[in-house]
């Protein structure tokens, strides 16, 4: 989608991003030219399931019974992010950036604008249940995601009037009645965060416009209960959606 945008000549003066949106909107922001589209790309089509959700079944297993929070360690994805943004703070990159995280300690969504961009993007990214919350100052964070999945409305409050929504494919997914227990987390997860979208989506001012880029496809194995460590189709995955999202922008710009 981003390499979509970038070929077409289409430069943002906002990126938001939560959660992966947090650390691929971080990396455009960084270098928001085509060439800093293709290192992206490679970074996640070079990625090894290992690399940042490391350890072995035992291991992980280990992880939990050592936290009883969460089943892999925050030092590989602090390490990869370290390596690609260094000490950089929000407020130095190209692009003005913001990423959300969810506080615990206020139970409200927390929006980074300034402060090392790491930080923020960990926070963002710390998904419950397989990372540890991660601390900024004196408090602690989960993945934005449980507080603004697709914050279309965070745009449209800071003067936005033209938005492209980056999503990973789950909005427009049917839903099923889950049948196993971790099936009923993520579909009420997916209820709220959709029902959110669409709220949004349906308030919008009349002067403003939004496109929700396609991904060119998707699988119900993105929602099985290991699929977040399936790096095996990224490339194709990828290409799938410049595809897609090529052929969107044609028709509709």
């Amino acid at each position: 989608m981003l390499a979509a945008l970038a070929e077409r000549g289409i430069a943002p003066d906002l990126v938001l991003g939560t959660s992966v949106g947090a650390i691929n909107g971080a990396a455009f922001a960084a270098d928001p030219t085509v060439e800093g589209v293709e290192r992206l790309a490679a970074m996640w089509s070079a990625m090894q399931q290992g690399e940042i959700f490391s350890g072995s079944l035992l291991g992980r297993m280990a992880t939990l019974a050592r936290t009883r929070t969460h089943l892999h360690d925050i030092a590989p994805l602090r390490a990869r992010l370290a390596g690609s943004l260094g000490d950089r703070r929000i407020e130095d990159l190209v692009l003005p950036f913001q990423c959300v995280a969810a506080s615990i300690e206020r139970a409200a969504e927390h929006w980074f604008t300034s402060g090392p961009v790491v930080d923020a993007v960990v926070a963002s990214a710390a998904v419950p249940g397989l990372l540890p919350p991660a601390r900024v100052g004196d408090e602690h964070y989960l993945d934005g995601g449980i507080v603004n999945s697709i914050p279309v409305g965070r745009a449209v409050r800071l003067g936005a009037t033209r938005i492209f929504v980056l999503q990973v494919g789950r909005v427009s997914r049917p839903l099923s009645v889950p049948r196993r227990p971790w099936e009923v987390a993520r579909v009420s997860f997916e209820i709220a965060r959709r029902h959110r979208f669409h709220r949004e989506m349906a308030s919008l001012p009349p002067h403003v416009t939004a496109h929700v880029l396609p991904t060119g496809g998707g699988s119900r194995k993105d929602d099985s209960l290991l699929g977040y460590r399936d790096f095996a189709a990224v490339t194709r995955r990828i290409d799938a959606a410049y595809d897609a999202s090529s052929a969107y922008l044609r028709d509709h710009l």
